[in-house]
């Protein structure tokens, strides 16, 4: 069919937009990697949408995007790449088939022997914010597995011999380079239930883009602690969630890869979240631990796999480091770790085989309480990590 003067002219403005767009696209990812923002090209993409449909989780009232959003949508492979994102972001929803193991929330049965009130009740820290209480620290093996003090819930199709397993000492070496460790935050706008008067502004549910609320600050106190003991940390504090939840780890990696390839160095990957925690109908929990007679939130390692299907070679030295980690903690602070997770979903933790995703509280917990138990966690890493230790030149 013959297209008419109407057609031809906006197919013109599309492909004028589209090319107006990834100029400007490529200006800006130029300019991001020489101040070292990992986030790419799409995120100028993104960055216009959001700058239409709000901030994170807002809905909109428009069914549709403005003349030049949707013009750029329909004819941009950067916008293409973004649209699911972009998607998400306006919906508010997880696409249909989407990996549940990437996205937060945990559901604790108080009945099932495993979650209780911290027994006495320590020290707040803090003002208290109102959440009931649990600490989940499971005693019976069964449905676990377990090595020593460390309880693992296992959702993958593996089956580690921890025995054999922990006959090793990890792969991941600690060196006297710079820098060391990096920091990241893949789902940086989780935040947490702050005392009345203390509130942020939200950008839907428990998530904030204010980093004094967020687990960007958690990061800060880890790199903190790290840094007051000589470890070079590099910390980004990128919000990768901010233009779609769903996407963050394809953004996340993309910089975890920039940064090992400038920084060899790096041996050390955290990925810092913290999770939701809620009863079988739909209360939510702060989860608790006495640490130092005071309460503290309880941290939780998660392992990924290749059991998703992703290449992950040295998953089981991710794994073996987790257990080195929190069996280390334990010893100190009986109740401070929940159970780990090992999961089929790798979670970019493929980087290097020193790769850790860890849960630092809940929705439910203060920040305060995250802020004490990053704390105490971060002392533990660095006394595991010296355990670690070659001379510079022996790698």
């Amino acid at each position: 069919m013959k297209k008419t003067k109407i057609q031809q002219a906006r197919a013109a403005a599309r492909r004028g937009a589209a090319m107006l767009l990834a100029a400007a696209a490529l200006t800006a990812s130029t300019v991001f990697s020489a101040h070292e923002f990992p986030a790419g090209a799409g995120a100028f993409a993104l960055a216009l949408m959001k700058q239409e449909l709000g901030p994170l989780g807002a809905r909109t009232a428009s069914n549709g995007f403005s003349l030049l959003t949707g013009l750029a949508v329909g004819d941009s492979a950067l916008m293409l790449a973004n649209r699911g994102a972009v998607e998400t972001l306006r919906n508010g929803t997880v696409p249909e088939g989407g990996d549940s193991e990437l996205h937060e929330g945990t559901i604790i049965d108080p009945g099932d022997g495993t979650a209780s009130a911290p027994e006495p009740a320590p020290v707040p820290v803090g003002a208290d914010n109102g959440v009931p209480a649990r600490t989940i620290h499971p005693t019976n093996p069964q449905g676990y597995l377990v090595w020593k003090d460390v309880y693992i819930t296992n959702t993958s199709k593996y089956t580690p011999d921890l025995e054999a397993l922990m006959a090793s000492r990890p792969a991941a070496v600690f060196t006297d380079e710079m820098p060391q460790v990096l920091i990241l935050h893949t789902h940086a706008t989780e935040a947490y239930t702050m005392p009345k008067g203390q509130e942020y502004e939200t950008s839907g549910g428990t998530r904030t883009e204010d980093t004094n609320y967020n687990v960007v600050r958690v990061g800060d106190e880890i790199a903190d602690v790290f840094e007051e003991h000589g470890i070079s940390v590099l910390h980004d504090r990128t919000l990768y969630d901010a233009y779609g939840y769903n996407d963050a780890y394809s953004r996340a990696e993309t910089a975890i890869q920039a940064y090992l390839q400038k920084y060899p160095s790096i041996h050390f990957v955290l990925d810092i979240h913290r999770d939701a925690i809620e009863d079988s109908d739909g209360n939510s929990y702060k989860v608790l631990a006495q640490a130092e007679g005071r309460s503290a939130a309880q941290l939780s390692i998660v392992v990924g796999t290749d059991g998703g299907g992703l290449a992950h070679d040295h998953w089981q030295e991710n794994l073996k480091l987790a257990v080195l980690l929190q069996q280390d903690v334990l010893e100190h602070y009986p109740t401070l770790m929940r159970p780990m997770y090992l999961r089929n979903s790798r979670y970019n933790e493929h980087a290097t085989a020193g790769s850790l995703l860890i849960e630092v509280g809940a929705a439910g917990n203060s920040l305060d309480e995250a802020l004490f138990s990053a704390r105490i966690f971060a002392e533990r890493a660095v006394v595991v990590f010296e355990t670690l230790r070659v001379p510079a030149e022996g790698i």
